[in-house]
């Protein structure tokens, strides 16, 4: 993919901050990921992929974050890399690296959200930076609506047409892929989180705490058992 206004552009000119940090930290881990031989597998990803069955039961709420820095092979990581590079310097320019930064995480964690609250079940680990990348196409599309991409490098197409393409592939995705492991889930909820962040919506990280609370309150009701009373059925039901 690459965009132009008048002249084609990658990158517009120098990395910048934010996006040089996420290069190297994407990048980084990949090298440990080969270092040591466990790509996808047990137990790096288990630990750090998102699990949606240890969020939720082993409370390992950090996989919300950091399941965005395992990439599944080469390919998959300069997809990414490549994209945060042509769209995330233009964003940050624009935004500077503070809000940049906290919206980029937004929708990673988003993202995440999302695919932990619809597929609670999923015992195999979904990994990438693609909620994250998919929330910076989104909010490119916003902003530069009429900027050209190249769509696989050889058909050009206005980025607000991009982004209601790569929107509904992520939605179609989600509904037919099951557990695959690509979090399809995570690529809707990076695009959806990131279109109510900048609308002045809720964080999703609040929102996640939220309901993990009624979780917590839901299996405290269920260690309660309402026995019937004897001489004291009067009182009422005899909670334990």
């Amino acid at each position: 993919m690459q965009y132009q206004t008048r002249k084609m552009s990658f990158g517009g000119g120098s990395v910048t901050p934010a996006v040089k940090f996420l290069l190297i930290a994407n990048v980084g881990m990949f090298v440990v990921q080969t270092v040591i031989g466990l790509g996808t597998d047990f137990p790096l990803s288990l630990y750090l992929g998102l699990v949606p069955q240890l969020v939720l039961n082993q409370f390992y709420l950090w996989q919300l974050f950091t399941y965005q820095f395992l990439h599944g092979g080469l390919f998959h990581l300069l997809f990414n890399m490549l994209a945060l590079w042509m769209f995330g310097c233009d964003l940050e320019r624009r935004w500077g690296m503070q809000f940049f930064l906290k919206y980029y995480f937004v929708t990673v964690i988003g993202g995440a959200i999302l695919n932990v609250v619809f597929l609670p079940g999923q015992l195999g680990p979904s990994i990438g930076a693609s909620a994250g990348i998919y929330g910076l196409l989104l909010a490119y599309g916003l902003i530069y609506p009429e900027r050209i991409v190249y769509f696989y490098f050889l058909f050009p197409i206005k980025m607000k047409h991009f982004v209601w393409i790569i929107g509904a592939i992520a939605v179609y995705s989600s509904v037919t892929s099951g557990q695959s492991g690509i979090a399809h889930l995570a690529h809707l909820g990076g695009m959806v989180f990131g279109y109510i962040y900048l609308r002045g919506g809720i964080n999703p990280w609040d929102q996640f705490k939220i309901y993990l609370d009624r979780r917590r309150l839901e299996r405290l009701k269920k260690r309660f058992q309402v026995l019937p009373g004897g001489k004291d059925d009067d009182r009422g039901p005899t909670v334990h």
